[in-house]
């Protein structure tokens, strides 16, 4: 089987690489085998490329597939997304909440569970989520960081305002679930093209150099995954605001706690969301994320579309599974 692998042995001298006899997943009871049919790059693959969390193993966790195995035969041929994350189903943040933060999860492509850039996965059937006909696979392949950025919606206050910091691909998905939502938000980045991909729906959009000098709000968003973007969060909130932090980095990242006693700041970390309230909002026609796709390769070149997804001010590039 066709897989894009990460060996950190070998990583370090040729990054990660794609794999013609990579071993079939095989299915336990309770999961779903999976033909990927598209998986999109995630800044987190690249930063796992890099060594976070010293991760080995096939990489990519943003997908849309067909089921060909489950132990409930009416999944069989349905076209799904899923919840990366496979708890243990017995804990308490499994049965009392989503199991998001299960001590003994496993994380599609991140955390001890193989992940979407190969032919085939394996994925808790409890994790799938059913695609509607009416929304296609390169809409569906954004369920995931979709989810992600819908999960700002419960700090955010319809009507209210708000900023994102960074127009990269997730910074313009939590735009975009902020204005489709109600929400009044800027986007503030770097590149012009991108800034008028908001302008383009409607959002006000400027750049960092050019941000009035008396703008505040209740909300930021911090989507750039740099101390550059932190400091400027920091600086555009109301006293008794919130930043939340959507971001994962290797690196870290030095903070002024001072600022944050002074002015009863709140600091929110925010990572994956609800998966069936993505999938409802890319069938509501309430937003449409495939403008922000800029490249795709076949699953043989998956290697190339890692690289391709590091260049900076690359938005979304997408691996496809032929066959």
């Amino acid at each position: 089987m066709r897989a894009l692998v990460l060996d950190p042995d070998r990583t370090a001298r040729h990054g990660p690489q794609v794999l013609a006899d990579h071993p079939e997943p095989r299915r336990s009871a309770g999961e779903a085998l999976v033909r990927m049919r598209v998986a999109g790059v995630c800044d987190t693959d690249l930063q796992l490329a890099r060594g976070y969390m010293s991760y080995a193993g096939v990489l990519g966790h943003e997908f849309v597939g067909e089921v060909l195995e489950a132990d409930d035969s009416a999944w069989v041929g349905c076209r799904v997304v899923a919840d990366i994350n496979a708890g243990c189903g017995k804990c308490r943040d499994c049965t009392e909440r989503d199991g998001h933060h299960c001590q003994e999860r496993s994380v599609l492509g991140i955390l001890k569970r193989d992940g979407a850039f190969a032919e085939r996965l394996v994925v808790p059937q409890r994790n799938l989520v059913r695609v509607p006909d009416g929304v296609p696979d390169d809409a569906a392949v954004f369920a995931e960081p979709l989810a992600a950025a819908l999960h700002v919606l419960d700090e955010a206050i319809a009507g209210r305002s708000a900023v994102v910091i960074g127009d990269g691909k997730l910074g313009q998905l939590i735009l975009r679930a902020l204005h489709g939502s109600g929400v009044r938000v800027t986007l503030v980045g770097h590149h012009q093209d991108k800034l008028d991909l908001a302008r383009a729906i409607g959002a006000e959009a400027f750049l960092e150099a050019e941000l009035p000098k008396d703008l505040r709000v209740p909300l930021v968003v911090e989507a750039s995954g740099s101390k550059t973007g932190l400091e400027r969060a920091f600086s555009l909130l109301e006293p008794r605001g919130t930043v939340v932090l959507k971001t994962t980095v290797a690196d870290r990242i030095e903070l002024d706690f001072a600022t944050v006693v002074i002015n009863e700041l709140r600091i929110v970390g925010s990572r994956c969301g609800d998966m069936q309230r993505a999938i409802e909002m890319l069938d509501s026609d309430r937003l449409d994320p495939t403008p922000l796709i800029q490249a795709r390769y076949d699953l043989l070149n998956a290697d190339e579309a890692l690289r391709r997804a590091g260049r900076p001010g690359t938005l979304k590039v997408l691996v496809d599974n032929p066959s």
